[in-house]
């Protein structure tokens, strides 16, 4: 009888230090020690979004020129004179507008391809302004996580702003291993590998969010062990306990 004392005392041990997660597992913004053991990484300097072959630009032009202004109504049957549509960069990096000869913006930031559509409208139609968007200016998340696409509402979105939009993290999501899968400029995806736990993520290359970004979460190995709540942690404790009891309580009796 001893024996099973001590095999449920141990077995009671054993589910106390494994089936809950603790700070230094899920926790983020941890400062980098021995113990913990994070990886410490380097600053990156933030670099604007290039646009891309196969990107949608929406462009708005503004201007008081009767003529332009009869013939964009007669186009989008409206009374405007504002002008606003979408466009796809094509193979060569050039899009086509209406009255312009294409124009390659791939490569130049929003604010650089704005200046150039501004430049290239005001040789035909003086005084001509243009105001310029990435249509699809989204990011995609999947895996142990709320999944969805979602738009970059602002400029420098991060990464923990990107996953709250989501619902955050869920407690068995590997923090350890959060991935980015970023197009890069000749087509190819670039997978970023990076542990979300440490505060030294912050302005490091894996911080911000660019367009056309999927962030993959994948799930911890041991979580079906864990628990997320301190309740789930005492339910599972006390059925683990039941259980052995009554495994002994049986033994016992067909023992005599």
């Amino acid at each position: 009888m001893k024996k099973q004392i001590k095999l449920l005392a141990l077995v009671l041990v054993s589910v106390i230090l494994t089936g809950c997660y603790s700070h230094r597992v899920v926790g983020l913004l941890q400062e980098p020690t021995k113990q913990n053991k994070l990886p410490e990484y380097e600053k990156a300097e933030y670099k604007p979004y290039r646009i891309r072959v196969n990107d949608e630009i929406i462009y708005r032009l503004i201007t008081m020129d009767e003529t332009i202004s009869k013939t964009l109504e007669a186009n989008n049957n409206n009374s405007s004179t504002n002008y606003a549509n979408s466009y796809r960069v094509y193979e060569d990096g050039t899009i086509e507008l209406p009255f312009l000869k294409p124009i390659h913006i791939a490569g130049l930031t929003e604010k650089e391809a704005e200046d150039s559509l501004r430049e290239a409208f005001r040789e035909i139609i003086p005084g001509a302004d243009v105001k310029l968007a990435l249509y699809n200016k989204s990011f995609t998340v999947v895996g142990d996580i709320g999944s969805g696409t979602f738009s970059i509402y602002k400029e420098k979105l991060n990464i923990f702003q990107a996953l709250a939009m989501t619902g955050d993290l869920r407690e068995s999501g590997d923090r350890k291993h959060v991935r980015i899968i970023r197009p890069k400029d000749n087509g190819e995806p670039e997978i970023l590998d990076f542990d979300i736990r440490s505060n030294s993520i912050i302005e490091s290359k894996y911080y911000y969010i660019y367009p056309n970004d999927v962030i993959y979460v994948s799930r911890t190995k041991d979580s079906f062990v864990k628990v997320a709540s301190y309740s789930g942690f005492l339910g599972l404790i006390t059925s683990s306990a039941s259980l052995l009891i009554s495994v002994l309580n049986y033994s016992a009796t067909f023992a005599k």
